[in-house]
């Protein structure tokens, strides 16, 4: 039946159970009595809805509330065993992979290095080895865990780069910095991973991920718009205008912060990651006279270059070199964050990233200094600087989401539970890769 405004009665269901279960995510647990004003549907709608997703496992009850004068209510929960999900981050040390439940408790995770010692940066990054630590990763984290692969309602990856989708291909992966032109992702995972051919999989930019994780479970909880900034080996970020959107990568990393500047590792110059990011900023240093550890990698060496700025001794003198490379730094990043609130005008933007985390617990307010002077008055006083909370595994939590937020969007549903007509366009792709 269709109604007068285009949406069908199966279409009004799907949204009355995202409703319910959104809600019930988010906020639960629960009473029927409580869920009616929260979501907005009648007394009648909901009955019938927790029904059917209780019915399917879905939702459990979780104990009971006192009423006023009434019996009292019963307490309705997701239930957590009732579907995982793998989020993995192909990042710039190493390739990690992690099992949830469906309330994002972690089940499992595993962590596979890549070689940061080889002499072209590209080289680590090697295709076949990436996908290679994926397929043993997952398989791991699910032998670990005990979960069997049919539970699984997708697998979110996370990676650095600009992801495109083609019908032939899935996801597609340009990631300039890194040497990838045009990876088929997606179609190189289905064909290395042991899983079946209905899994659907989720591949997009790492800082979107961390955007994601942050907006639903982090710092941006309660914020209308946010960018969220994800500083690692380089520089990235994800614009965020729903709450509950997916989010906008954007490659700002590769902003013009001086012409005719250094040369980042894209190949242009006066990029902002040529400057900010980590691995940038260790060269600066040993360019400038410094002395990286031997062989670390660059979360290691990091490290030791703000120990060595601000040495935890008494009496030891701090490396000045050091110190005058992380203040212009400092700087930079002001001014980038600039760039982002004249553009943007967020209420928030949030710092993460593993050299984030490193990196804003030392200048944090430095950096807002700057921001203030770079940024035009309006906006920048009414913007709020702060730490992403979910720490080093936000992008991998954020990847998890991916496919739990198209979960949602289907009522709670896989996508083989739904007819062919309303299932998104790469469900066909599956289907017929899955025939061959």
């Amino acid at each position: 039946m269709t109604m007068r405004n285009g949406r069908t009665v199966r279409d009004l269901r799907r949204e009355n159970r995202t409703a319910v279960l959104q809600r019930l995510y988010f906020d639960g647990p629960m009473s029927r009595f409580s869920l009616g004003p929260a979501t907005g549907l009648s007394s009648g709608s909901v009955s019938n809805v927790v029904a059917e997703l209780v019915a399917e496992g879905l939702v459990e009850e979780a104990g009971s509330v006192d009423s006023a004068g009434g019996r009292p209510r019963t307490l309705l929960r997701i239930t957590p065993g009732s579907g995982c999900m793998i989020g993995v981050d192909v990042g710039e040390t190493r390739v990690r992979i992690e099992l949830f439940d469906l309330t994002l408790t972690e089940l499992a995770r595993t962590e596979r290095p890549l070689a940061v010692e080889r002499p072209n940066p590209h080289d680590r990054y090697e295709v076949g080895v990436v996908v290679d630590h994926v397929r043993a990763g997952i398989a791991e984290v699910l032998r670990t865990a005990g979960v069997p692969a049919e539970r699984l309602l997708g697998v979110g990856v996370g990676v650095p780069g600009i992801v495109a989708r083609t019908a032939e291909e899935g996801a597609v992966v340009h990631g300039q910095t890194i040497g990838w032109d045009a990876v088929p992702l997606e179609r190189l995972l289905r064909g290395s991973v042991d899983l079946p051919a209905s899994v659907p999989y989720w591949i997009d930019n790492g800082a979107k991920t961390l955007g994601q994780a942050e907006m639903w479970f982090g710092a941006g909880r309660g914020a209308r718009s946010a960018v969220v900034v994800l500083f690692g080996s380089g520089v990235g970020a994800c614009v965020v205008t729903d709450p509950m959107g997916p989010g906008r990568a954007l490659e700002w990393g590769h902003l013009t912060v001086r012409v005719r500047g250094r040369r980042c590792r894209c190949g242009a110059r006066g990029c902002l990651e040529a400057y900010a990011g980590a691995e940038a900023l260790l060269e600066r240093w040993r360019e400038a006279g410094g002395r990286p550890p031997a062989g670390a990698d660059e979360e290691t060496a990091l490290t030791a270059m703000l120990a060595a700025a601000y040495p935890a001794e008494a009496g030891t003198e701090p490396d000045a070199t050091a110190v005058a490379v992380l203040e212009e730094t400092a700087e930079y990043l002001g001014a980038g964050f600039g760039d982002l609130i004249n553009l943007f005008q967020p209420e928030r933007i949030l710092v993460g990233g593993w050299a984030g985390l490193q990196l804003g617990a030392r200048f944090l307010e430095t950096v807002k200094g700057y921001a203030a002077e770079y940024a035009l008055r309006y906006p920048a006083a009414r913007v709020g600087i702060d730490m992403g909370t979910l720490g080093p595994d936000a992008v991998t939590v954020g990847a998890a989401i991916l496919p739990l937020a198209d979960f949602f969007a289907r009522g709670g549903r896989r996508a083989e539970e739904q007819p062919a007509e309303e299932q998104p366009a790469w469900a066909s792709t599956v289907r017929e890769r899955a025939a061959h």
